[in-house]
């Protein structure tokens, strides 16, 4: 069977949304994204009914735990369960986040990484690593950050490219993240985001957050998406096309309807992308 490929606006795959997805997928929905470290090891009765799902829709594998910038050896054992896997299910795209997540374990966050040198060779040589046992080119996600680690030799613009180039691997830009990034730490998420090397972006991002009383913005994915984060996708639109775009929504659930909006008005998004890409100059 011909595996679904991957375009347009798509969803988060969540247990507590599967009910009424099964009685009917939104027509705005056109593919969905799940994390393989909560579904490779699944066998029997929930393996074959993710298949049902994988032969009828195009999946994206975003990853959670591989701990690209940490300092443990890779793991290169759920490394070739992830490509097992995503041959399975025909899966094409894998991302992860630029970002640390434990040391002797997993600590269950995106910690940020210094933005050094040193760290540009240490996170590039691990990314290249893992596309070496995954076989493919990945994209890396630009983390959310509550403060900047000391030390830093460049800005976080400065470090993502150095990384991409470095390990020579695609940007999975998350526009939310750069939001909230710019609002925490005081910088013009515009101009960041022009500062990206946007001619690498295979997939993005969009989300909700929430904010704290005292200001401090917080990337949960429980919320919709706001105004300035749309316009933030649009921007990148302008740049990139209208490359495969996912709404995350981990938890708050509302109707199935009001998240097929969501993803609707990124459909939207992208076709204006592709008529004003249309336009002669």
């Amino acid at each position: 069977m011909t595996t679904p490929s991957l375009h347009g606006a798509g969803l988060g795959f969540r247990r507590e949304l599967m009910q009424e997805l099964e009685r009917e997928v939104p027509a705005p929905i056109s593919f969905f994204e799940i994390a393989p470290e909560n579904w490779a090891s699944s066998g029997g009765r929930h393996a074959r009914q993710l298949r049902i799902w994988t032969e009828r829709h195009p999946f994206v594998c975003h990853g959670l735990s591989l701990s690209l910038g940490g300092t443990m050896p890779l793991d290169t054992d759920l490394l070739r369960e992830i490509r097992r896997f995503m041959a399975m299910h025909g899966i094409r795209l894998y991302t992860e986040h630029l970002a640390w997540t434990g040391d002797d374990g997993h600590l269950y966050d995106l910690l940020p990484l210094p933005c050094t040198g040193e760290a540009v060779r240490w996170t590039a040589g691990r990314i290249r690593q893992a596309q070496d046992v995954l076989g493919m080119r990945i994209g890396i996600e630009n983390a959310s950050c509550y403060l900047a680690p000391p030390g830093a030799e460049m800005d976080e613009a400065d470090f993502i490219r150095a990384v991409v180039e470095e390990a020579d691997c695609l940007l999975h830009l998350d526009v939310n993240n750069v939001h909230v990034n710019a609002c925490n730490l005081g910088f013009d998420a515009h101009d960041f985001l022009r500062r990206l090397p946007l001619e690498r972006v295979c997939y993005i991002h969009v989300a909700g957050h929430h904010i704290e009383p005292d200001g401090l913005v917080i990337d949960t994915h429980g919320a919709a998406v706001i105004d300035p984060v749309w316009g933030l996708l649009e921007a990148a639109y302008r740049h990139t096309g209208p490359v495969p775009t996912c709404l995350e929504r981990d938890f708050n659930f509302p109707p199935l309807s009001d998240l097929a909006a969501e993803v609707g008005r990124i459909a939207a998004l992208q076709a204006r992308s592709r008529q004003h890409a249309a336009v002669p100059a």
